[in-house]
């Protein structure tokens, strides 16, 4: 690991760790966010989760739209996304630190996660049936991670980025 790759001893670089998501833990983080209510709401459903990035999928529907005259994604509800995508792939993040502990310890440690800021850069109207959502991990530390979400629509089209940072410890 070279110095200027991570800062801190405990800091984990995703790019020198490969982590296997066991099954147990990749089925505990999913079904932690399908728990959430307002995820239900959304209609999120998580499509991938591995240690280089979490992908979830947003069907559109009518109570989703922010701008009724053009059938448009609200803002609101694309924040929310990015900010869901991040905090799973944050969690990735604090599973490496946690690796040591048993599933179920492990799980409640993770469990308390929380955004601390979160920043969205609205590149173009959220049209389309469905949407995509990414993430993928830039830095965890011992307490807090940082990363960066994109929001695709189904054709392709980069809707909005975000970076959030994460307490995850």
């Amino acid at each position: 690991m070279r110095q200027r790759d991570c800062i801190q001893t405990a800091e984990v670089c995703m790019s020198n760790i490969k982590l296997e998501i066991e099954p147990e833990l990749h089925d505990g983080i999913a079904s932690y966010f399908k728990r959430i209510p307002f995820n239900q709401l959304l209609g999120m459903q998580l499509a991938e989760l591995t240690s280089e990035r979490a992908i979830m999928h947003l069907p559109m529907k009518n109570e989703l739209i922010g701008n009724f005259s053009q059938g448009i994604l609200h803002g609101g509800v694309i924040a929310s996304v990015l900010d869901v995508v991040g905090g799973a792939m944050a969690m990735v993040g604090a599973f490496a630190r946690h690796q040591h502990l048993p599933a179920a310890e492990r799980m409640a440690k993770l469990a308390k996660l929380g955004t601390i800021d979160m920043r969205i850069d609205y590149l173009r109207p959220g049209r389309g049936a469905a949407f995509n959502a990414s993430a993928v991990l830039l830095r965890s530390g011992n307490k807090v991670a940082v990363v960066r979400s994109e929001l695709h629509a189904d054709d392709g089209t980069l809707i909005a980025v975000g970076t959030g940072t994460y307490l995850c410890g």
